[in-house]
């Protein structure tokens, strides 16, 4: 296997196994260092087995491990940060239970570079170096949640949440028991717990950041203010407002822009996103001020722009939000304390503070085509004439994207317009001529 846009990742036990993590965790050893690591994980089945062959690994690499046990993604990042060590988890994120992942952090928290990853595939290719005696490393527990709650807590500088009555939804994954004591620590009137009891292969399984339906209806059975969704790991947050209607990761980052700019703390007044961000969040921060940077998809480019540009705030779609004054990486929880923070301290409801973007519909067809989708439509007149024809027409209330994926031969039709009827047809059509031209 080798390293993806977020780390390793597939089927447990079938290409992720007990023997590459192993022997991962000795290359890693290798290439970042051997004094001290952390390890957590999720709370799926597989975790407990890959995490304890990874952990092997990195002692038999000479390295001292705290394995911290069920702890959120970036509540790993958080003691890497802090500790200024390298750190792994063992994640496979918003996936199915059966998937499990195995993500790298260098020391303070940070992801791993492209150079490092391959210097860390090279010796995983090479084979294992033996150690034996006072050589071989050490592994101790490390109860990590208690000093990652402070944390998050701090990040509110003292301010309470008193009267916010919220629902949370975990996702069965690694926030379960985590999310809720925060928020009731912090003041909340916690009026619902979802995702709360995980079982090994429960975790994302018709709830959390992925299902937003079960959350929906217990804010509205409740009459909480907000429900808060994570997915497994707790790196991504979405949110329901009193209404019922979902609130998602553009729009989370518009109200935290606004927010952050009023207080001054908006670095250059900028927010950097993905080119798959809504064209209404884009509309909406051009009307405030607020400039946007785009890069490619994946939470790993957008905290890549931000350290280059000394920007503050960054994120995805899908709830990925990076607080880079806070945070090395995306944290769900760190999230949803922020926007509850902006809701208490304004005394604005979600629903108003997120509707400052109006979400243009915002349609995705897949086109499966023949060799490599990059080649292809580097290559295709007759896609870039389609696409030109819909830009023409959509002017200023529209957006088209082809994106080729990294990892199957398709490539992937955006269309963005002012109705559902309009952004489907035009999404047909350049598909149709996208695989009538390269399939």
């Amino acid at each position: 296997m080798r390293f993806g846009t977020d780390g390793l990742r597939g089927v447990a036990g079938a290409e992720l196994t007990p023997e590459l993590a192993l022997a991962l965790g000795q290359a890693a050893a290798r290439v970042l260092g051997a004094d001290q690591w952390f390890v957590g994980r999720d709370p799926r089945r597989s975790g407990a087995l890959l995490s304890a062959a990874l952990v092997a690994g990195l002692a038999a690499g000479g390295a001292e491990v705290a394995d911290l046990g069920v702890l959120p993604t970036p509540g790993v990042a958080f003691w890497a940060a802090v500790e200024g060590a390298p750190a792994a988890v063992v994640s496979a994120s918003h996936n199915p239970f059966a998937d499990n992942g195995i993500k790298l952090f260098g020391p303070g928290g940070r992801k791993l570079s492209d150079d490092v990853e391959r210097r860390i595939e090279l010796e995983l290719h090479a084979g294992a170096t033996l150690r034996s005696g006072l050589d071989l490393g050490t592994v101790a527990p490390l109860d990590g949640a208690g000093r990652y709650a402070d944390h998050l807590s701090g990040t509110l500088e003292g301010r309470s949440l008193t009267g916010l009555r919220v629902v949370i939804d975990t996702a069965h994954g690694a926030a379960a028991g985590l999310g809720q004591t925060v928020l009731r620590e912090l003041g909340c009137d916690v009026a619902a717990v979802l995702g709360d009891a995980p079982d090994g292969v429960n975790i994302n399984h018709g709830c959390g950041s992925t299902h937003l339906g079960p959350l929906a209806d217990a804010v509205l059975a409740t009459g909480a203010d907000v429900g808060i969704a994570l997915d497994g790991d707790a790196d991504r947050c979405l949110a329901v407002d009193h209404r019922g209607q979902v609130v998602d990761g553009d729009q989370l980052l518009a109200l935290l822009a606004l927010d952050l700019r009023a207080r001054g703390r908006l670095a250059g007044d900028t927010v950097v996103v993905t080119v798959m961000s809504n064209l209404g969040l884009h509309l909406a921060m051009a009307e405030a001020g607020v400039h946007l940077e785009t890069t490619a998809v994946g939470d790993r480019y957008v905290l890549d722009r931000m350290e280059a540009g000394g920007f503050a705030l960054g994120g995805e779609q899908s709830g990925h939000v990076i607080l880079r004054r806070l945070a090395t990486t995306g944290d769900g929880l760190l999230s949803a304390l922020q926007v509850l923070d902006v809701m208490h301290r304004t005394g604005r409801p979600l629903a108003e503070l997120a509707g400052v973007v109006q979400r243009l519909p915002q349609v995705l067809v897949n086109v499966r085509v023949a060799g490599s989708a990059k080649e292809a439509l580097a290559g295709s007149e007759a896609v870039r004439a389609a696409v030109a024809q819909v830009e023409s027409e959509l002017g200023d209330h529209g957006r088209v994207l082809l994106r080729p994926s990294g990892t199957e031969p398709l490539v992937r039709v955006m269309v963005e317009a002012p109705t559902d009827a309009l952004a489907r047809e035009a999404a047909a059509r350049i598909a149709k001529v996208v695989e009538a031209t390269l399939s």
